[in-house]
């Protein structure tokens, strides 16, 4: 019996050990965001974001088919993405902005890579209706590059690890074996944790792409049309708890809400639809 509560004992004190460091590290990435005027915990430096964008770019882009080939296409996007970038506050990131169409016509969606790379598909490219409608697309995305989603989510998903890794050492009993579903409780709740962060990731994108198209002369209403157009185009979705992506429902509503704080008054004539 006194052996194993030596056993025990040691196995707490790695536990605490382990919970202590990734503790440690996650509150010591604290870094100060100058165009959201917050302070984050980030998992990797800027320098660090950009080199891992423009390295996983060419093999994003390959699974969705390469490039598109149309250039004219490819020149609009240009366009829309270096007004966005230029007449807004997402400028002030410095991230070696980069925005392009992909020839994948099946499957519709857009995402941004670290540092400010941005895809968009064909098959969502063709869906969109309007000018407005493209820049509420890159604007979001745009957001979450501006925001550092990334490195936000590789230090919340490190400190998730090492608690976890902790709760599973602490709770470990070799004469004990069903003590392992205590860890595994640990490693689901963490990635239900994981989950809920990317969803909150999604409306603060949805904030921030509302600033960003304001500033640069679009309706920002557009971005709700773009939320109605993907709502359609998903089919049946899992329940809200249970995905990365908040309902469109919610999101719509969160929009409205970011626009009436941009625009008190109303929103003003004479935006880019």
């Amino acid at each position: 019996m006194r052996r194993r509560r030596s056993f025990n004992g040691g196995r707490l004190l790695m536990a605490l050990a382990l919970a202590a460091f990734a503790l440690f590290s996650y509150f010591g990435s604290k870094e100060f965001n100058p165009v959201l005027q917050e302070e984050q915990y980030v998992g990797i430096t800027p320098d660090q974001e950009i080199a891992l964008g423009l390295q996983a770019a060419p093999e994003m882009a390959a699974q969705f088919g390469g490039v598109h080939p149309d250039e004219r296409a490819q020149g609009f996007l240009d366009g829309v993405c270096a007004s966005l970038i230029n007449e807004s506050d997402a400028g002030e990131a410095e991230w070696p902005y980069e925005c392009s169409l992909l020839a994948d016509d099946q499957t519709i969606n857009a995402f941004a890579l670290p540092g400010g790379q941005v895809f968009l598909t064909v098959g969502l490219y063709n869906e969109l209706q309007s000018e407005g409608q493209l820049a509420g697309v890159l604007s979001h995305e745009i957001g979450h590059a501006v925001a550092r989603h990334s490195a936000q989510q590789i230090a919340r998903q490190e400190l998730t690890q090492g608690l976890t890794g902790a709760v599973i050492v602490a709770s470990y009993d070799p004469e004990n074996p069903s003590g392992m579903a205590t860890g595994q409780i640990a490693a689901v709740v963490g990635q239900l944790l994981s989950m809920r962060y990317s969803r909150e990731h999604e409306l603060q994108a949805d904030r921030l792409g509302v600033r960003f198209m304001a500033q640069a002369g679009y309706d920002p209403r557009a971005l709700i049309d773009v939320m109605h157009i993907l709502a359609e185009s998903g089919g049946a979705a899992p329940p809200e708890f249970f995905s990365t992506h908040p309902n469109p429902e919610n999101r719509i509503t969160a929009i409205e809400e970011a626009i009436a704080a941009e625009f008190p008054n109303g929103v003003p004539d004479g935006l880019i639809e």
